[in-house]
């Protein structure tokens, strides 16, 4: 006789959920239990927010939603930054919560808070699993959570009605889901290749919508021709710019690739007048979520404005003169089907700007965190995997790091978290255990998720961990000095990483060079257990250049 959790975890399973993250309690055992009969893998992580991260990082590199499960009250209580960066990174996550019997609610109080009312901000709904239509339950979760915009539905679960046994039948796969293709011959097509065909200056900002590749619904455009239709624009001479979520969307070693925008002062005074100046502005798959202040009315005309995306996203940055509702990359090789064959921007302005660029980010020095920079992209295959922190290095590295295709880089924009890169890591190391996986951050986000070496450890993961060692929340202190303001609480003591590393079953290293520093990435990643590469940096380094 099955029971209440199997048919659950049968119905996750149905829908391609293959991993689950998070730290039991005695409200969530019969459904962890429940989970390994469905063949769903329990990972245990240190912290319920780093297992939201590592769920998000399964999902974005495995197509499933995201899985994460907690204990009540506290439990779900401290996975409320996680649940948060899923809701505003888009992460299709289902979060599973454990809830006092209800023959008690109206008595007991010990760890008891309203997890709906706890979880309303940042949840697309919140439902209780009772003792029937289980399935149906959870695949409305699931529906909700992998429907544009994606984000996270919540689920309780009752340890006694988890344990019921029931009659409903176990799931075997889920209802396939169809994607109509927009025709090519729509009226906005011919219109939008028209507005297209007739620009002298069309720019294109890509956004995290265009690097989901086989999302969550299976949706077929993100297979196929679609995915070069960005490279072929600029082989045009349309420039291309992404947001920091988006980097790779088109390999940014080609011509007119100008990278990532968004968070870099330093790249906003080439990018800015770039955007200023074009007459046509076609925003593919783009929330600007990711955008700071300075990205407000950045466009010279609403009207010059095309929006493609497949959801329309709420926000007050800027106006769109157009909205096309369809798959972004599916509209885009469309309207470039059939266009005309001449080149843009004839006065070389995306060849400058890149060029400019390059200078601005130049490495000032032989060592210091463009080498790191620098060494990873040497050193990385082309298959790999980099989840970068928040903090004054992800700046750097979003501007300098040269990525090469979808995917390939992936970290907490809209939300911009501290304390994402392992719990990134982990979650897409497990979802594609074949792609070298690199997790780079500094030492103050090192510090906030130091258990989860211990995750990395017991879950067998060959990640390599580089710390940008710099003693300071390096990006707070150039706050606190460009407002000429004394530091205060951003002085790190100096931890001994590698030793620490050692301590909980890995390797650890210290560099000091850029030499020293590839050679210690091209170690960690042929090793089978993970590696923590300690690299010692100024914050002073980052003053004037990011």
């Amino acid at each position: 006789m099955s029971r209440v959790a199997d048919v659950a975890a049968a119905t996750l399973a149905a829908h391609g959920v293959r991993l689950a993250f998070g730290m039991p309690g005695g409200e969530v055992v019969t459904f962890v239990d429940a989970l390994a009969s469905a063949d769903i893998r329990f990972v245990l992580a240190r912290n319920e927010t780093a297992a939201a991260m590592m769920a998000a990082g399964a999902s974005t590199l495995g197509g499933a939603p995201g899985l994460l499960v907690t204990t009540l009250g506290p439990g779900l209580a401290n996975a409320v930054n996680g649940i948060a960066d899923a809701a505003q990174e888009h992460i299709p996550l289902i979060v599973v919560s454990g809830v006092v019997e209800r023959g008690v609610r109206s008595r007991y109080t010990h760890q008891i808070v309203d997890h709906a009312a706890l979880l309303r901000p940042l949840v697309k709904a919140s439902f209780e699993i009772e003792s029937a239509g289980v399935a149906a339950t959870v695949r409305r979760a699931i529906h909700l959570a992998t429907t544009p915009p994606y984000g996270p539905v919540h689920l309780d679960l009752a340890p006694d009605t988890a344990a019921l046994a029931t009659t409903e039948p176990m799931p075997k796969r889920a209802p396939r889901t169809t994607v109509a293709a927009i025709d090519a011959r729509h009226a906005a097509i011919d219109t939008l290749r028209g507005r297209l065909g007739k620009a002298v200056r069309p720019l294109v900002i890509a956004g995290f919508d265009t690097v989901r590749l086989g999302g969550p619904n299976g949706s077929a455009a993100r297979n196929g021709d679609t995915r070069g239709v960005l490279a072929r624009l600029a082989a045009r001479g349309v420039p291309v710019l992404t947001t920091y979520k988006a980097k790779g969307a088109l390999d940014e070693r080609l011509s007119n690739a100008l990278g990532a925008a968004g968070l870099s002062p330093l790249a906003d005074g080439v990018l800015k007048p770039l955007v200023a100046a074009a007459d046509l502005v076609l925003l593919v798959g783009y929330d600007p979520i990711e955008m700071r202040p300075g990205w407000l009315d950045p466009f010279a005309d609403p009207d010059i404005v095309v929006e493609l995306t497949r959801h329309p996203v709420d926000h007050g940055m800027h106006l769109a003169g157009t909205t096309i509702l369809a798959d972004p990359l599916e509209v885009l090789a469309a309207v470039e089907k059939g266009l005309s064959e001449h080149r843009f921007w004839q006065g070389g302005e995306p060849a400058a700007a890149k060029a400019e660029l390059a200078r601005l980010f130049a490495p000032p020095s032989s060592w210091g965190p463009h080498a790191v920079v620098d060494g990873l992209a040497a050193a990385l295959p082309d298959d790999a995997v980099v989840t970068v922190d928040s903090g004054a290095h992800r700046i750097l590295f979003s501007q300098r790091y040269p990525a090469r295709r979808p995917l390939s880089v992936l970290q907490s924009s809209g939300w911009c978290t501290m304390g994402s890169a392992i719990p990134l890591a982990i979650g897409a190391k497990l979802a594609a255990p074949r792609q070298p996986v690199v997790a780079l951050l500094g030492d103050g986000g090192l510090e906030m998720t130091l258990g989860e070496l211990a995750t990395l450890r017991d879950a067998g993961l060959p990640v390599v961990v580089v710390v940008l060692q710099d003693e300071s929340l390096a990006l707070i202190e150039l706050k606190q000095a460009k407002a000429g303001l004394a530091l205060a609480g951003v002085r790190l003591g100096a931890t001994r990483f590698e030793a620490v590393a050692e301590a909980f079953g890995g390797t650890g290293v210290r560099v000091a060079d850029a030499a020293s520093f590839e050679a210690a990435v091209r170690a960690g990643l042929s090793r089978d257990a993970f590696t923590v590469i300690v690299c010692e940096i100024e914050a002073s380094d980052y003053v004037d250049r990011i």
